[in-house]
């Protein structure tokens, strides 16, 4: 969403907080605001300072939330389950919705760098095909280079031959022991050659020239002692051990033929599964001949997804196979009996590549954008997702072997940047925030406060439109609810701005002043002292006068993003105006996107009040980082395929579930896996809707345009387990098209005893130690995974 004067006006945000005696314990850090949202109006009181049992401590019903939403966090799953530990539960239950989505709504979006060595490599040249061993990273096309993960050292460079002559597949051939894996590489090139490296000598050791008559090779795999090796015409090759227990180039192999068309490979339990465009083939290669499994009539595979792209086994998993496909899909087969279990849609780009570590699934995007799923969870989890690489994530590749050798899981991504970028596989950040977080209540103490937001697009009006009844000179009583005063008060206006001001307006807000002692004012519009003024009368009028409110913030730019800590929890505010018309539902995703993904505010530096005050591995930079959000606006929404007489109908009939079922906030959160609104929660609408109507009137629009109603005005909110809405209504203001929106929140914010949140995380540190210990233990005695 760009920052622009021309299309939307200014807003006015003004913040107002009632004081309390000293030593009430609240603190107002700091409030930043940026140029990308259309600004609000804010009023905040200071809760009186009574002490909230903790969660764990209090009724059912003390705090309005679901039991669900009050449970401890799950342990972090990346360390859960042990290599090679088979899981056979129910298949189908996460694909019963033909449009499933896994849960977005709170990713961790902190890089997972790796714990030592180094964190990039640069290579200098096209990486071409990518494979990682026993802590060394192998790119291979013109030369074959092989780097060291731990110190980042070129260890190899060797060129195979003719200009014309790259690699086109490689694959570590397997070890006569653990100490002797990742000693020798297979390389196989565009004419179909095959060549053994020893990496020790830097020379080729053996070569089987022609061996695949011409025919690139696109695939070489390894599955325990034998080595596989494919190519385009569909000529598989099956190197068994010789005598010395390893394959050899110097044996005989046994040949197999598999259709041609490949466009993905790997072997799972000694079988290999074969993609073809969209449909998945099993074969069982041996001796006497290769079997196929999946039966040639009824190929599987999914008529609605893309071709596939990629495909992973995840250990503790070994009953499903997953490819990833060109439309961002990922599909689920079975070990078992070779049928698809069916597809979850990750995303709307494409996936590039997929790997399992652990006992999670990663996928890398055409958008430089590497996921990490928790596929056991029902449905399936984002735990983790950020930026890899400026370009697409080509290829990525898991170090199993790291695991028993040095005590850590290796990830590795390669772009078209010629980078190779590194990553910790046991995400030992991520464990140790959400092992902590889940400890929370050992070392937080926790309070309550009562928060009204109201949300209103005034067309423009001002406070002396306010003239239709006599009730709209009484604003704030028509929206706070009775005898009780709030503790935080938010009014979010659009359009206050007169369309015939709009130029000189904005050409003050966006320019600014010259006078070095220019103030508020300086950047106000008329309507907006006019409104500020009106808003601080109103307090002083209606609020009992024990309650007093001191104004915390004005602004009056373009947008606003207003973030403060109450105690030590994290509070965002978010008034925005998003793109008008009908069948821009597209422009306004955008917008929202744009919003959520902007660096808005300043980075908190300190590890320990990110991990205390902030959630998702952010540092505060972004809205999303925020514990608590609560977004309101002007969103323009729309009800789609209704015309406008069938739309009143139904409005008039009290059949709101028929339009909502057509809202296009409510169609895109449903069918949209990317949407950023995802994120946010909102309060079942039982209300008309909102827009548009005639000024001073009851009446919808009977002006030329004819704008069909809709709820065009809303309220979300975001912070599980944190916030619950008590309440979501419209009141019938009449001096704009717009009726205003009102929600009532219950808040929860926490205050950290320092003391046990440090002998907290001195627990959380010797568990994942003790864990990543077991794991290490448990790898080496099994040596290398062999799928």
């Amino acid at each position: 969403m760009s920052v622009q004067a021309s299309r939307e006006e200014p807003r006015i945000p003004e913040t107002v907080t009632k004081t309390q005696p000293k030593g009430m314990g609240w603190q107002e850090r700091q409030t930043d605001r940026y140029k990308t949202l259309e600004p609000s109006s804010s009023l905040v009181h200071r809760p009186a300072q009574t002490s909230v049992p903790r969660p764990d401590e209090s009724s059912s019903n003390h705090f309005p939330y679901s039991q669900a939403s009050r449970s401890p966090l799950p342990h972090p799953t990346t360390l859960q389950s042990l290599p090679g530990q088979e899981r056979y539960g129910n298949q189908t239950s996460q694909f019963e919705n033909s449009s499933v989505f896994p849960d977005s709504s709170s990713p961790n979006r902190r890089p997972p760098y790796s714990k030592s060595g180094v964190r990039i490599i640069h290579t200098n040249h096209d990486t071409g095909s990518f494979e990682m061993g026993t802590g060394l990273a192998c790119c291979a096309g013109q030369l074959v280079r092989i780097w060291d993960l731990a110190s980042g050292r070129l260890v190899l460079s060797l060129v195979l031959g003719e200009k014309e002559i790259r690699a086109t597949a490689q694959a570590f051939k397997p070890g006569t022991s653990t100490n002797d894996e990742g000693s020798h590489l297979w390389v196989g090139t565009n004419y179909g050659d095959l060549q053994e490296i020893s990496v020790s000598t830097h020379k080729i050791v053996s070569s089987r020239w022609n061996v695949h008559n011409g025919r690139s090779i696109v695939r070489i795999l390894r599955y325990q002692s034998t080595m596989w090796t494919l190519d385009e015409d569909g000529t598989l090759l099956v190197w068994p051990p010789s005598d010395s227990g390893l394959p050899s180039l110097e044996g005989s192999p046994i040949v197999n033929k598999v259709p041609r068309g490949h466009t993905f490979s790997m072997v799972v339990s000694g079988l290999l599964w074969l993609a073809l465009g969209r449909t998945v083939r099993v074969f069982r290669p041996s001796a006497d001949g290769i079997e196929e499994l999946s039966l040639p009539q009824q190929p599987s595979s999914q008529p609605s997804v893309g071709e596939i792209t990629s495909g992973a086994v995840v250990e503790g998993q070994l009953d499903k196979v997953y490819f990833g496909h060109s439309d961002g899909k990922i599909s689920v087969y079975s070990a078992i009996d070779y049928t698809c279990l069916g597809t979850m849609t990750v995303s709307v780009y494409r996936i590039n590549c997929l790997a399992g570590a652990g006992n999670l699934l990663w996928a890398g995007y055409n958008t430089g954008k590497v996921c990490i799923y928790d596929t056991q969870a029902s449905p399936w989890k984002v735990l983790k997702e950020w930026h890899a690489h400026e370009g697409p994530v080509s290829r990525l590749s898991v170090d199993r072997s790291s695991l028993w050798m040095s005590g850590l899981l290796q990830v590795g991504t390669v772009s078209l940047d010629n980078t190779i970028r590194l990553w910790d596989g046991l995400l030992e950040d991520y464990w140790l925030q959400t092992d902590l977080q889940r400890k929370e209540t050992a070392w937080c103490d926790y309070r309550e406060f009562e928060a009204v937001v109201m949300t209103w697009n005034a067309g423009a009006s001002t406070p002396a439109s306010l003239r239709y009844e006599q009730k709209d000179l009484n604003l704030l009583r028509l929206i706070l609810p009775p005898n009780k005063a709030p503790d935080l008060l938010v009014f979010g206006f659009q359009e206050l701005v007169d369309l015939e001001d709009k130029r000189l307006t904005a050409k003050t807000l966006f320019k600014g002043s010259k006078r070095k002692d220019a103030n508020d004012q300086d950047h106000m519009g008329r309507q907006y002292r006019d409104w500020r003024d009106h808003l601080v009368r109103c307090v002083e009028e209606h609020m009992p006068s024990s309650e007093v409110y001191v104004l915390l913030h004005t602004a009056s730019m373009g947008a606003l993003i207003l973030r403060f800590h109450f105690d030590d929890s994290s509070i965002c505010l978010i008034n925005c105006h998003l793109a008008a018309g009908q069948s821009n539902t597209m422009h306004r995703n955008n917008d929202i996107t744009a919003i959520l993904d902007a660096i808005a505010l300043p980075s908190e530096q300190d590890p320990s009040s990110c991990c205390d005050s902030y959630m998702g591995g952010g540092d505060g930079s972004m809205i999303l980082d925020h514990e608590i959000c609560i977004l309101n606006g002007d969103l323009n929404y729309r009800i789609d395929t209704m015309s406008r007489d069938v739309v009143i109908k139904a409005v008039r009939s009290g059949n709101l579930e028929k339009l909502l079922e057509r809202d296009q906030l409510l169609v895109s959160r449903r069918k949209n896996p990317i949407f950023g609104l995802k994120a946010f929660a909102e309060c079942p609408i039982n209300f008309d809707p909102t827009y548009k109507y005639d000024v001073g009137s009851n009446n919808y629009d009977s002006s030329e345009k004819h704008r069909s109603p809709a709820w065009c005005d809303r309220i979300l909110y975001r912070g599980p387990g944190k916030i619950k809405q008590l309440d979501y209504r419209r009141h019938e203001l009449r001096v704009s098209d717009h009726r205003p929106v009102t929600g009532t929140f219950k808040v929860r914010i926490k205050s950290v005893v320092s003391e046990k949140r440090q002998r907290a995380w001195e627990q959380c540190q010797q568990d994942f130690e003790a864990v990543k210990q077991k794991l290490a233990d448990e790898a080496k005695y099994a040596g290398p995974p062999r799928f």
